[in-house]
């Protein structure tokens, strides 16, 4: 039983980079080894197996056989006579098909330092065609790595526009385009994920209407360079969608309430953000509800932020401060006063309604 370092740990290490976790494949090992090692497997897939006391990742050698359509369309050979290169050769991209041994040494039969060296992304074989996940993978990289002028290699992207012609693209569930989605947006140049995907001819499929050269791709860079926010930069690069795209997109892939909800309000509500020092009182006070802000304060700040990028990037009106101002004035009236009224349901509420209005209105008038 041999043990070895893989995948990402040891690209970061190469490339000088902080390494967050450690991946270790197992050689010459069986299920029943591990377990008797103290190992606990997970997952029901192919063997994985946590350290008893790192919690590290340990998986047995394995190759895989493609059966199907999807990431899904698999079987696996797991047993000791895997060899370690016969492992790597499945992995995607060189740069994550190398090895360290216990004693340091590197173990690179597909070239992948020298990859890292040239800042080419590439895949290991044409077992890359095998698995449509690897696409986004890929755009993902390139998003975390355009900052290094890593660049994908022009064979693989003849290789994923083939496996987008094939349908494979259109086989991929929903939970995993998002989770690659979302790992993309949080990336130094998430724009970068639009880009590799439209090279290849997959946006059209997982995007329809989403425009590299349009609004939403450039309010999205000016987003990750302020704020590590993923849920602002999704809504911000979507932002040119009507509701009702926006409402497909996000049933499509499952995208989780706090990134839905900001798109919506900031489709809703960005052009009263734009004429927001023109409005009543009253469309105000309607526009704070309806973000929530008495409640959620902290989606409220998040709105304006996003509301500031798009304006920024139509070089249009800032009226983040005024709408705060309207906020604050909105709060900050005198509930103490107000309960001591003893009013009960409805009218407690119109009350606080209309002293809101007038402390909004004075605001107004004082301006």
């Amino acid at each position: 039983m041999k043990v070895y370092l893989v995948g990402g740990a040891v690209r970061d290490q190469l490339l000088g980079l902080p390494v967050s976790e450690k991946d270790w494949v197992v050689v010459g090992a069986s299920v029943d080894e591990m377990l008797k090692k103290g190992y606990r497997q997970v997952g029901k897939d192919f063997p994985v197996f946590l350290h008893p006391k790192t919690n590290d990742e340990y998986a047995l050698a394995r190759v895989e056989r493609k059966v199907g359509l999807g990431y899904t369309g698999f079987d696996f050979d797991a047993s000791p006579k895997v060899t370690l290169e016969e492992d790597l050769l499945r992995r995607d991209l060189t740069i994550n098909a190398i090895a360290q041994s216990e004693d340091g040494t590197l173990i690179d039969p597909y070239h992948g330092k020298e990859d890292l060296d040239k800042k080419i992304l590439r895949h290991v074989s044409l077992a890359f065609a095998e698995d449509p996940v690897r696409i986004l993978r890929i755009a993902r990289f390139a998003a975390r790595y355009k900052n290094l002028s890593f660049h994908v290699a022009d064979e693989t992207l003849i290789l994923m526009r083939q496996m987008v012609n094939m349908g494979e693209v259109n086989a991929l569930v929903a939970e995993r385009v998002w989770k690659e989605w979302e790992r993309a947006l949080q990336e130094k140049n998430p724009e970068e994920f639009f880009f590799v995907l439209e090279s290849c001819n997959a946006l059209s499929v997982l995007l329809p209407n989403f425009d590299v050269s349009g609004v939403g791709i450039k309010a999205l860079s000016r987003a990750a360079s302020l704020s590590a926010d993923a849920d602002v930069r999704f809504a911000v690069s979507l932002f040119t969608f009507n509701l009702d795209q926006a409402k497909i997109i996000c049933e499509r892939y499952r995208v989780p309430n706090n990134y839905s909800e900001l798109l919506m309000l900031l489709i809703k509500h960005y052009q009263d953000y734009q004429s927001a020092k023109k409005l009543s009182a009253i469309h105000l006070l309607e526009v704070l509800k309806a973000v929530d802000v008495f409640r959620r304060e902290a989606r409220f700040k998040k709105f304006l932020f996003a509301c500031e990028i798009i304006a920024e990037t139509l070089s249009e009106l800032n009226n983040s401060e005024w709408l705060n101002q309207v906020y604050l004035a909105a709060k900050n009236i005198d509930m103490k006063a107000i309960t001591a009224k003893n009013l009960q349901g409805n009218d407690i509420a119109d009350l606080i309604k209309q002293t809101r209005l007038a402390a909004i209105e004075n605001l107004i008038d004082d301006v």
